[in-house]
């Protein structure tokens, strides 16, 4: 086996066969002395999600995925807090990944899937401790478990086959390994459209009746694909209805208008039936994340208002199940609402929003509308958001950028926070923090540009530090308080890296108006705001001019061969992940063609959207380059497909410029195996160090 070298950021470290690599995880894997954050340190982090609350409010529960650099994969297990944090303990133990915990009403039971038998399949057993039966065994696997409140019913989802393929078409030809379309979508995200569609079944706890499929017949899915989860559905308190999300249409390709549906259920002698209605039928973008009121008067769901815009202001709105009547309860309040509970007394609504550089956590009065901010501090809220049954206090998950996601009880009537969760406080405690503050810039036309700058350990402002703009993607993503496992500032900080990162236009988090700014203008004011946070951060006496860079991902990739091309000396070196960098041939390569359409105009075969294509794509730029630039790609992208990659750096290469090319065969538009990550930043890192601390 070909020697892998890792880079570990207070040293070079070299592991050669796996048994090397397992000498690297035996025990905690704990370097107990002070040192910089490595991507040992990043990628040996514990990372939950998924966290629950017990009826009786007197436990959490939630999943742990523990990273294995040896076996280059993620196990996820149960785990279980009291909400006072004085306990702690591992409720599964089976072979495989367990995950999805859910409680039973009454709290005596939890419900939750494993692949401990091959594909994920609901398990159910008594909490806290209980031998596990299994309930369901569906080919297709299940996934986004519910409990109905009755205690009677699980409901899931699962892919079902719907359509005839051509394999089907062709069954003497059992070896033929083909694809055949008429219509699009052919692939969405990192998979290819195939015959199957996930619908929503019910099915009885005791086993009493077979799985029922709610969507029979439908060629829908819900949740929505690509990144939907149980969030999308919801039981209503009575148990008589399952509200979900889908596209009327499932349509991927052109729009994004979805719906928020009810599906009211009949059980008698153990047989299930069925109604439906669209409660959104007027609303145009997504609709989405429906939540009964504990009450069960109301619907609290996300909407977003102009379709084809996957970007718009993201809407509480509160359906009245009694008047049908839909209201928006953020109205004024300009961010992006993330998750959001209800109060036990359905009163108010608890959520966490895009705040000006975090994720802040709010309180919104129905009464009055008037949100509240509950949240302190330089954190990003979220990943988790419950409430105690006497809605006396809240649970929430809470990170920076020294800090992973741990859960979190806040008093409400206090505002006190006790920290519940304490799974990385050992290794955190030997890895030097990194030091971050907030700063504005002057925009061109005058405007203030929020950024973080995150700083070395122990840096010392007398001596000269290379800089690294960091681009963001999305385009429309705020940068926030995000503990990243793939772009981590605090691994380039130990590196001996200050990192910009700018909240340019087009993100969240700043007004609406702010994240519009970009679109049909990707190469225009929002690449203009990277380089005047530059510059202006470049009058700081610490900044070595020769040594600044500028790296992202997706459309962070884009701004980096954007800026290859328009930098005029600034930077010594780019790095681009998934980076788009011909506007034309994307168009004609990925999925959901809403995206171009609103991005860029509409089709490259009109005239007006060509023009504004070849405007700003950085691929009519190529004869401005003349600077180092590395670039790495997944196969299984096929947001951004891989030939964007491919293409720049046919284009580095044509023009003598030296570039590095990192091909990822199993990764999609992101980066998630451990090994291939370590590997990644490593080449990054040193590729960096040739290029950007040549005067050091």
């Amino acid at each position: 086996m070909k020697k892998i070298i890792l880079l570990v950021f207070a040293s070079i470290l070299v592991f050669g066969c796996s048994g090397e690599l397992k000498k690297l995880e035996q025990g905690d894997n704990i370097v107990r002395e002070a040192h910089n954050l490595t991507t040992i340190d990043l990628y040996s982090m514990k990372r939950l999600s998924e966290m629950q609350i017990s009826p009786d409010g007197k436990w959490i529960i939630y999943t742990i995925a523990t990273p294995s650099i040896t076996d280059n994969k993620l196990t996820r297990d149960i785990w279980a807090t009291s909400i006072d944090g004085k306990f702690t303990r591992q409720i599964t133990e089976q072979e495989g990944n367990e995950m999805s915990p859910i409680f039973s009403p009454d709290g005596k039971q939890i419900a939750y899937l494993s692949n401990s038998n091959g594909s994920y399949q609901v398990y159910i057993q008594n909490f806290p401790t209980g031998k596990p039966k299994q309930l369901t065994n569906f080919d297709e696997g299940v996934s986004n478990i519910m409990w109905s409140p009755d205690g009677k019913f699980i409901s899931f989802t699962s892919e079902v086959k719907m359509l005839k393929t051509i394999n089907d078409e062709y069954p003497q030809y059992p070896k033929a390994n083909i694809r055949y379309y008429t219509d699009l979508p052919v692939r969405h995200w990192d998979e290819w459209t195939d015959d199957k569609f996930s619908h929503l079944f019910i099915v009885s706890v005791d086993g009493s009746s077979e799985p029922k499929d709610l969507m029979e017949g439908e060629l829908i899915d819900t949740p929505l694909k690509p990144f939907g989860g149980v969030e999308e559905l919801a039981w209503s308190p009575d148990g008589n209805i399952i509200a979900y999300s889908a596209r009327i249409n499932n349509d991927i390709v052109w729009n994004t208008n979805s719906d928020v549906f009810l599906v009211n259920l009949k059980k008698a002698n153990n047989k299930i039936e069925y109604t439906k209605e669209n409660i959104t039928p007027n609303l145009a973008g997504y609709d989405k994340n429906p939540l009964f009121s504990p009450d069960g008067q109301r619907i609290a769901f996300l909407s977003q208002e102009r379709n084809g815009f996957e970007s718009d202001r993201i809407r509480l709105m509160i359906y009245d199940r009694n008047t049908k009547n839909i209201d928006e309860l953020t109205q004024g309040f300009d961010q992006w609402i993330e998750e959001f509970i209800w109060s036990p007394n359905s009163k108010k609504i608890y959520a966490t929003a895009t705040d000006s550089g975090v994720v802040s956590l709010f309180e919104f009065d129905l009464a009055t509308k008037l949100p509240r901010k509950l949240s302190k501090g330089d954190w990003n809220y979220g990943s988790g958001l419950a409430i105690t049954p006497d809605g006396k206090s809240i649970v929430v998950g809470k990170m920076n950028f020294n800090n992973p996601l741990d859960f979190y009880r806040l008093d409400l009537s206090s505002g006190e926070e006790t920290k519940l969760t304490r799974f990385n406080d050992e290794r955190l405690k030997y890895i030097n923090p990194v030091k971050y503050e907030q700063r504005w810039f002057t925009a061109k036309d005058g405007k203030k540009i929020h950024s973080w700058i995150v700083y070395p350990p122990n840096f010392d402002p007398s001596r000269k530090y290379p800089v690294i703009t960091y681009c963001q993607g999305g385009p429309q993503s705020m940068i926030g308080q995000n503990y990243h496992y793939r772009w981590n500032f605090g691994v380039y900080a130990a590196n001996g890296y200050i990192v910009l990162a700018a909240n340019r236009r087009g993100v969240p988090g700043f007004g609406q108006a702010w994240n519009d700014a970009i679109s049909k203008d990707w190469g225009g004011m929002a690449m203009s705001d990277l380089l005047a946070a530059t510059d202006q951060f470049s009058q700081e006496p610490f900044v070595d001019p020769q040594g600044r860079s500028a790296l992202g991902a997706s459309a962070g990739g884009y701004a980096a061969y954007w800026l290859a091309g328009h930098h005029e000396g600034r930077f010594s070196a780019f790095v681009a992940h998934n980076g788009v960098f011909d506007v034309v041939s994307k168009y004609g390569a990925t999925e959901e063609l809403f995206f171009p359409n609103w991005e860029f105009g509409g089709p490259y075969w009109i005239k007006e959207n060509r023009e504004n294509m070849d405007k700003n794509s950085p691929i009519n730029y190529v004869q401005n380059w003349d600077t180092p630039i590395m670039i790495s790609i997944g196969e299984r992208d096929y947001r951004v497909p891989y030939t964007q990659g491919l293409e720049a750096f046919t284009a580095a290469r044509g023009r003598n410029i030296p570039a590095e090319l990192i091909v990822f065969p199993n990764e999609t538009h992101f980066i998630s195996r451990p090994q291939e990550y370590i590997i990644w930043q490593d080449k990054v890192i040193k590729f960096l160090n040739k290029y950007t601390k040549k005067s050091n």
